[in-house]
């Protein structure tokens, strides 16, 4: 068996919307083998040996001391996982690269740094590099010998990439691009050896090149005092005539997009997958606080309203990782069906995340909004102890707050998850409007009442159904309403984005309990059916919630009611005790003194 599935039925970017999915093709990390079990552990031990006890050391910037980890990290293997054997690396397929950034990414400043170095620090090179520049410098960021750093935003440019301002003009003798201008925000910028750095040729052809430390012309500020991930290093880069040769263009002259936002994409997936593993962490901090700390005479973790906090917490990451993997997945076997059609490795990647770019945006927004989650309710517990910085929950507290900023905002990743999806049906590549006219119809019809009730997961399957037509028809009567108005009306967008990524994540966490439930029978999965159905029937009141303030906006009268009418029948659950369901839930973790689903 491939380290994903057996499935060869994988849904297209954006489709699981208008098809269904069979819970025996989804992937979960209950399928992960042997080896990927083992680098898993790999990666804990690593964090707990290397990284847990001097987080303080990092936090102060001591010098030398970030980049020596990350050799360590390099000399374990676990830098090079994800990249082909040719360049020094081990080769191992998509999902195995996604549990190292899930498991390597509670390490705080470290994960930032590990993070930056193996995706945007190295990929545009591996990605877009000549044969010449993969040779050269490959072999050494892998290994961890020299570090890598991504230079794309600008002080008046952040979301708006292709607004910089940073010119490259080629140089008399044509032998070198001279680079003017400016870059922030530079992860890695202090230590690393190898910039990607994007500019403008002759003032408007966007391209990536590579540059070095020590090219002449360019220079970097001092560390920038940050209100988390202190230990990461963060500098701007100045260019004043930086002399950059010319073999050292990164892609085609003029294409640079395509590295910046085809590296986003990956990216995005992996913050998820860090988010995930920082969660889980903070999660078991919290769990072990809540069963020391007695309040009248008890552990607070006898406490029905932490309880709930614990419970939420561990609904949120095991819905995360079951939207994640099932992504990552579908990612894998898209790059061997590339691959197998012949194109190169860079081709097949690239090609597989761009056609799970929507997924990779929505688990962008989900995974940082869980962590923000998980610590802030994590610091809640702690009580005045999570405000004192003895404390490590304070530190994964500040350090969370980035995770929704960089790698594109959450607003511009809920906007691109409605553009994309939209530009795709326009081309044909996603057909909408052929489900849409499909429930139009059924709003016009008699509710079928004859479903079997008592088969295995049939309300919950419904219910999914039910909000995937709930997006159709507020998201079919906005493009109606709004035409071409609709990229202006981003509240409505965000408001239908969070339907999808509720909808999503819903489908996703119902998938994978019900293949659970198959092998392992429902006993053994009482809580995992119990964190199912308690984030379904909340996803319920979310997606009503969301498309009513999206319908209210653009919508009035008459047709005003008849879709609030629709988004109803469409929205609506099944009484659940969801009370007892968290109980069951943070029962089980205060039993284990951890994170056990």
């Amino acid at each position: 068996m491939s380290a994903t599935t057996q499935n060869k039925a994988v849904l297209k970017g954006g489709e699981w919307l208008v098809k269904e999915s069979s819970a025996f093709e989804t992937y979960a990390a209950e399928n992960f083998t042997e080896e990927q079990r083992m680098i898993r552990d790999m990666c804990d031990q690593f964090l707990d040996a290397e990284v847990y006890p001097i987080l303080d050391r990092i936090d102060n910037l001591e010098p030398g001391l970030m980049k020596s980890l990350l050799t360590k990290t390099g000399q374990q293997g676990l830098l090079s996982v994800a990249f082909p054997e040719e360049y020094g690396g081990l080769g191992k397929d998509f999902v195995t690269a996604t549990i190292v950034n899930e498991y390597l990414g509670a390490g705080h400043s470290f994960s930032v740094a590990i993070a930056a170095h193996t995706g945007i620090g190295t990929l545009p090179i591996l990605y877009f590099g000549t044969q010449e520049q993969k040779q050269k410098y490959l072999p050494k960021l892998i290994t961890g010998e020299w570090a890598g750093a991504y230079g794309l935003t600008e002080p008046n440019s952040g979301s708006d990439a292709l607004g910089a301002k940073t010119t490259a003009k080629l140089s008399d003798d044509g032998k070198y691009y001279l680079l003017n201008g400016q870059k922030c925000w530079i992860t890695n910028g202090g230590f690393a050896q190898i910039y990607t750095v994007f500019a403008k040729v002759d003032g408007d052809k966007f391209t990536g090149f590579v540059v070095e430390r020590g090219t002449e012309g360019f220079t970097q500020g001092p560390e920038e005092h940050k209100m988390g991930i202190k230990g990461s290093s963060t500098v701007q880069l100045y260019f004043q005539d930086a002399k950059v040769p010319v073999e050292n263009v990164l892609g085609e002259i003029g294409k640079g997009h395509k590295i910046a936002f085809n590296i986003l994409n990956i990216g995005r997936l992996k913050l998820c997958a860090a988010a995930v593993g920082g969660s889980r962490r903070a999660l078991n901090t919290s769990v072990d606080y809540a069963k020391t700390r007695e309040q009248f005479k008890q552990p607070i973790a006898n406490f029905g309203a932490i309880k709930h906090k614990l419970a939420e917490m561990a609904i949120k990451i095991f819905v995360a990782e079951s939207a994640l993997y099932r992504t990552a997945a579908w990612i894998d076997e898209k790059e061997k069906e590339l691959s197998a059609a012949g194109k190169p490795f860079s081709e097949a990647l690239l090609g597989a995340a761009e056609e799970y770019a929507i997924e990779c945006a929505m688990l962008k927004v989900y995974g940082s909004e869980t962590l923000d989650y998980v610590v802030d309710e994590g610091v809640q517990i702690h009580g005045g102890n999570g405000f004192s910085a003895e404390y490590n929950i304070s530190r994964a507290y500040r350090d969370s707050r980035i995770n929704r900023i960089y790698e594109g905002t959450n607003e511009i990743n809920r906007l691109l998850t409605l553009d994309m999806t939209l530009k795709r049906a326009m081309q044909g590549r996603l057909d909408l409007m052929g489900p849409a006219m499909n429930v139009q119809k059924e709003l016009m019809s008699i509710p079928d009442f004859g479903a079997d009730e008592e088969a295995p997961f049939v309300k919950e399957k419904k219910l999914v159904a039910n909000l995937k037509k709930a997006i159709l028809v507020t998201a079919g009567a906005a493009v109606q309403k709004l035409m071409m108005k609709i990229e202006t009306e981003q509240e409505v967008l965000m408001n239908i984005a969070d339907m999808a990524i509720e909808t999503f994540n819903a489908e996703s966490v119902l998938l994978r309990v019900m293949k659970m439930t198959d092998q392992q029978g429902d006993t053994a999965c009482r809580n995992h059916l119990n964190i199912m159905r308690t984030y379904l029937y909340d996803a319920a009141d979310k997606v009503n919630k969301s498309g009513k303030d999206a319908i209210n906006a653009f919508a009035e009268g008459d047709e005003q009611r008849m879709i609030l009418m629709g988004l109803k029948r469409f929205t609506k659950a099944e009484p659940f005790n969801s009370k007892d369901a968290r109980r069951s839930i943070a029962d089980k973790m205060i039993s284990e003194g951890k994170y056990c689903f």
